[in-house]
């Protein structure tokens, strides 16, 4: 994180958080790059970018008038340019106020999750920066179709000799039926036992060694699938998490069901307790109650 009393860096932090965050409310971003100064620093570094045409606002209707920033297109070209957000891709509509308005409901969302875990990481110890929280990666599963998880985690634990840790995050907003969410599980499961073969090559004869799973580019591990629920009551959890497992249940009993961890928890026991206590459950087994990092 950029040094406190560095202003130019917290410019460049600030804009590089809002543009691969997508968007974030005047709290979550101060929250996010300089919890320990107050807020009105957050609004007037803000406010300087907007001036700059870098960064632009909407604000809801709701009580309070909540603003919510997002970046302009020469913002975009900017950011895209530093090697922080080397990989960064730009989402479309990026400067259109109608279109961040009507989509603030799950980004803002989104963004709150990755809030609980870079404020988690923080009174561990941990190393989770704002910029570790990466949304909508692509994911090729060939043919045209992908997987493209609401955000992908890394986090670095002190412990055990700073283990690196990486995680697929879905956050639904019951926004979809049940069966669809949980058809993002077998999807993953694609995902992970995906290999494709090189244009102009014949798949490789019975007995040949195929290509080596596309995932195994990016990662030394596949990272842990978190299933984030919001949006709905207890019953409506309840119901979200049996589909989830009995999705989790058609796995075949080798390879992305054996080996990867697959997990679920309410936004709210989140936003309670934090996201390292044991409120996750299982797909497998989701009476259990264990920390995302088990």
């Amino acid at each position: 994180m950029a040094a406190r009393g560095d202003a130019g860096a917290l410019d460049r932090l600030a804009l590089a958080v809002l543009a691969q965050h997508r968007m974030t409310t005047t709290e979550q971003m101060h929250l996010l790059i300089a919890p320990d100064v107050r807020i009105e620093q957050t609004r007037r570094r803000l406010a300087k970018l907007r001036a700059e045409g870098l960064v632009d606002r909407i604000t809801l209707p709701q009580a309070g008038r909540t603003r919510v920033w997002f970046v302009t297109h020469y913002g975009a070209q900017v950011a895209a340019e530093w090697p922080e957000l080397r990989d960064w891709q730009p989402p479309r509509l990026v400067a259109d106020r109608t279109a961040a308005r009507l989509r603030t409901g799950h980004t803002l969302t989104v963004t709150e999750t990755a809030l609980q875990f870079v404020q988690d990481a923080r009174r561990r110890g941990d190393v989770c920066e704002p910029l570790n929280w990466i949304p909508e990666v692509h994911h090729s599963l060939g043919s045209g179709e992908a997987v493209i998880p609401d955000a992908l985690l890394y986090y670095r634990r002190a412990a055990e000799g700073g283990v690196m840790l990486r995680a697929f995050v879905e956050v639904d907003r019951a926004t979809m039926g049940p069966e669809r969410l949980a058809a993002k599980v077998g999807a993953y499961a694609r995902l992970h036992d995906y290999r494709p073969v090189p244009v102009g090559r014949p798949r490789p004869a019975f007995g040949q060694e195929s290509p080596q799973e596309d995932w195994r580019r990016r990662y030394p591990v596949f990272p842990r699938l978190l299933f984030v629920l919001d949006n709905t009551g207890p019953d409506g959890i309840q119901t979200r998490i049996r589909a989830l497992h009995a999705a989790a249940g058609q796995l075949p009993p080798t390879g992305f069901g054996r080996t990867v961890p697959i997990l679920a928890a309410p936004l709210a026991d989140i936003l309670r307790a934090g996201p390292s206590a044991p409120l996750w459950r299982p797909l497998h087994d989701p009476e259990l109650r264990v920390g995302w990092m088990h």
